[in-house]
């Protein structure tokens, strides 16, 4: 790709997501480990040639980092991507496959050089940040699993009857991205998910946080010590008093008005294409979305950044 196409696609926050700024930051965190990587896999099998002999890439590393956010922002094939980069079609295949873990690994950015990699990671930042925490599950279509698989009825979601499998996103009070769960089928509960995180042990036995949530999570209370806050228990099924029904919608309306940060989170999330619908392999599908929750973060700490120096 020549300088002129690279540079209008890194200028164009449309295209990417990300900022020229963080699109740099991106090159210079990742371009050497990249190419540290891909030595080790060169010399970790007998060669047949001389060191430095052979085809050379085409495809430099900046290159790979842009196909690779066009891919997750657009969903664009990998077909097309390799008449833009002006490769071949398995070049992209491969530079997707060797960077989407790398931006997996990389976390959540909460400040320059400050990652969130874990769930505990981020319970002890919003027990020392003394700010709520905000959960919900999020659902993204994937393929049918083939026919004859034994686990192909678990794909199957029970809310929207489609082929799914579910993520648990979690946001700070202000909406910013602090966490993006590998993914279950899609007929896995919310708070059975949750539960296999170990979200209700970190909350027993971690700092004093609250934690924002949905009906889906209720019974979590209990067993954190009132940490996860979900909306109040209907007491009247029938016949409730107009008082009664006058409190009761006002305790929810104020838990939802908390609550909706993270609606806007799983919104933009679901802007990168790639989570919109997941038509690539199923294995690939918790890298995808720790990837986009770790680079949605780091474009909002930029963007506060900036926000805070003007």
């Amino acid at each position: 790709m020549g300088n002129a196409s690279r540079a209008a696609i890194i200028s164009d926050r449309r295209i990417t997501g990300l900022s020229a700024d963080v699109i740099a930051e991106l090159v210079a965190e990742l371009g050497p480990l990249w190419h540290e990587r891909h030595q080790a896999r060169l010399t970790s099998r007998p060669r047949k040639r001389a060191v430095g002999a052979g085809a050379k890439h085409r495809l430099v590393f900046v290159d790979r980092l842009l196909a690779t956010l066009v891919h997750l922002r657009h969903a664009t094939t990998h077909d097309v991507l390799a008449c833009w980069f002006g490769v071949d079609r398995s070049t992209i295949t491969r530079a997707v496959g060797e960077v989407r873990p790398l931006l997996a690994e990389r976390g959540c950015t909460i400040a320059p050089g400050v990652r969130l990699r874990t769930l505990a990671e981020v319970i002890d930042h919003l027990g020392v940040s003394g700010r709520a925490g905000i959960i919900d599950g999020t659902e993204i279509r994937v393929r049918r699993p083939a026919a004859g698989r034994r686990d192909r009825e678990a794909f199957i979601s029970g809310k929207s009857r489609q082929n799914a499998v579910k993520t648990m996103v979690v946001t700070d009070a202000g909406g910013r991205m602090l966490f993006g769960s590998p993914t279950r089928p899609g007929s896995c509960a919310d708070i059975t998910h949750a539960r296999q995180l170990g979200l209700a042990k970190l909350l027993a036995d971690g700092p004093a946080v609250e934690i924002l949530a949905d009906a889906g999570y209720q019974g979590l209370g209990a067993q954190t010590g009132g940490r996860v806050v979900t909306p109040p228990h209907r007491k009247f099924k029938k016949n409730a008093p107009d008082w009664y029904e006058e409190m009761y919608e006002r305790q929810r309306t104020a838990h939802s008005s908390r609550r909706i940060r993270v609606e806007h989170g799983i919104a933009h999330l679901k802007n990168w294409r790639a989570l919109a619908r997941h038509l690539g392999r199923r294995e690939h599908i918790s890298d995808t979305v720790q990837a986009v929750a770790g680079l949605l973060s780091h474009q909002q700490t930029a963007d506060l950044a900036l926000a805070q120096q003007r």
